[in-house]
């Protein structure tokens, strides 16, 4: 029971954090959309100068200054679609709906797929980043997954 507790508590902590960051993702898509690319990159140039983020604020400050219009459209539209379809499925699993839980696996390995090409292809320590935390929050749905299915089957909990 102590493990299953633990398992609780890592799957709760990283589902809230990746519904954070799917708001911020779909929030930043918005506004990728409707502020003008000078401005996008001023606004990062100002915030990545005041994080202690050392390399990889350059190496993001480098990426916002080479977007064109066409790959910012892009990058909007992909945080945007992410953001949401994320938001909606851990919204499902917090609200106990059994199919989210195979769904949001589903997603989030199609994410973490094109992510590793990413990375074969870019080199990118911020993507390389993104995909370890999306493989832990994979880690704890899929184990928080197998509790769940094994309580149903002694008939312990209700599902959604």
């Amino acid at each position: 029971m102590q493990e299953e507790k633990m398992i609780y508590e890592g799957f709760l902590i990283t589902i809230l954090l990746k519904g954070a960051i799917s708001i911020i993702e779909v929030l930043s898509g918005i506004a990728i959309l409707f502020v003008p690319s000078a401005k996008i990159y001023e606004l990062a140039s100002a915030l990545i100068t005041n994080l202690p983020l050392g390399s990889i604020g350059a190496e993001l400050l480098d990426q916002v200054g080479s977007y064109t219009p066409d790959t910012l459209l892009f990058v909007a539209g992909y945080l945007f679609i992410r953001g949401i379809v994320k938001a909606v499925l851990i919204s499902a699993l917090l609200l106990n709906k059994l199919w989210a839980y195979p769904s949001l696996l589903l997603v989030m390995g199609g994410f973490v797929l094109y992510q590793i090409y990413q990375i074969l292809n870019g080199d990118s320590i911020i993507v390389i980043g993104i995909t370890v935390f999306d493989l832990i929050v994979m880690y704890f749905v899929w184990r928080e997954y197998q509790i769940v299915l094994k309580r149903l089957q002694a008939g312990t909990v209700r599902s959604g």
